[in-house]
């Protein structure tokens, strides 16, 4: 099975600051997720347009690169037409958006229905310190709107994962500048354990890059494991990453599904995955349990990064 994360001369300001990494509470080379034996496997071919697939940063055989997933608002014959550009930090507002066909310029309405939904949207700021995984309605003109309430100002990406009815899946991505008073996040120390609104979760695995390897999560409560997680789109749990520095999106799903008679509904939810350079990352476990979706987020660094070693982790807190 195969969410934030990309103005005016304040988003101009901000583009300077994005140039390191800062952290989220609710990742450098872009993980690709191995074909899995389920029915989700279509969002394990990472190779397609805007999946965060292909060769990022050099050449395969003479070919350009692939560039991954969410750095272009244009792509494959769609625009993502991003109609709230801006909003105020604290003030619960709609966003509202539409994607385009470049040929007719018509808003499209034909969607095809991955994990549950038509399209999923992701919000993430730049210093990832704000995350959202949303699920936004459509209206019959193709207009797209959710509320979103983002505490803290700054420039966010918003990412459109989507697969237009006969074409290939696609996820786009626009700038967002979110007013008032800013103070960007550094990035939260990589670790191993994250809570998650009362939930312990603890990542288990690693990247390393141009080989692919299997991260598990799992998942407790009071140190006890949890064992009736529930479906959630389809899945026990969604797994995102992003890219430290640019936000470049990968939208994971994990090895099996609800129902296929192997996989079990928990404590442990596991992906396989492929950081094909060395760098950080950051990653977004949605998952969900007595009919409440929480995510739990990591920092995690590629093995053989040859980065200076972070500091002691502390448990981070979703938000």
């Amino acid at each position: 099975m195969n969410t934030g994360l990309r103005i005016t001369a304040f988003a101009a300001a901000l583009a300077a600051t994005f140039g390191t990494a800062y952290g989220v509470g609710s990742g450098v080379g872009e993980i690709s997720p191995e074909p899995a034996s389920s029915t989700h496997g279509e969002h394990a071919d990472a190779a397609r347009p805007g999946r965060g697939g292909g060769h990022e940063g050099g050449h395969d055989g003479g070919r350009a690169a692939t560039p991954p997933g969410g750095l272009q608002i244009s792509d494959g014959g769609y625009t993502l037409d991003l109609k709230t550009p801006r909003l105020e930090a604290g003030e619960r507002a709609d966003l509202r958006f539409a994607v385009v066909r470049n040929a007719s310029g018509r808003q499209v309405t034909d969607y095809t229905r991955e994990h549950d939904k038509e399209l999923h949207l992701i919000v993430a700021s730049r210093d990832l310190a704000e995350y959202r995984h949303l699920h936004p309605a459509r209206a019959a003109d193709g207009t797209w709107s959710t509320p979103v309430d983002l505490p803290r100002a700054g420039g966010y990406r918003v990412f459109a994962d989507f697969k237009p009815k006969g074409g290939e899946a696609l996820t786009l991505g626009a700038d967002l500048a979110v007013s008032g008073a800013y103070e960007p996040k550094a990035l939260p120390a990589r670790g191993t354990t994250a809570e998650a609104d009362g939930y312990e979760v603890e990542l288990g695995g690693g990247l390393t890059p141009g080989k692919a390897g299997e991260l598990t999560l799992t998942v407790a409560r009071n140190g006890k494991p949890v064992r009736d997680l529930q479906p959630y789109l389809g899945a026990y749990g969604h797994l995102v990453a992003l890219r430290s520095g640019d936000l470049a999106y990968l939208h994971v799903h994990p090895n099996g599904e609800p129902g296929d008679g192997e996989t079990e509904s928990g404590p442990g939810i596991s992906f396989t995955a492929t950081a094909p350079s060395p760098g950080a990352y950051r990653l977004f476990l949605d998952f969900k349990h007595q009919g409440k979706v929480r995510t739990a987020a990591f920092t995690v660094h590629t093995r053989g990064a040859g980065e200076q070693a972070d500091s002691t982790p502390e448990p981070e807190h979703s938000h």
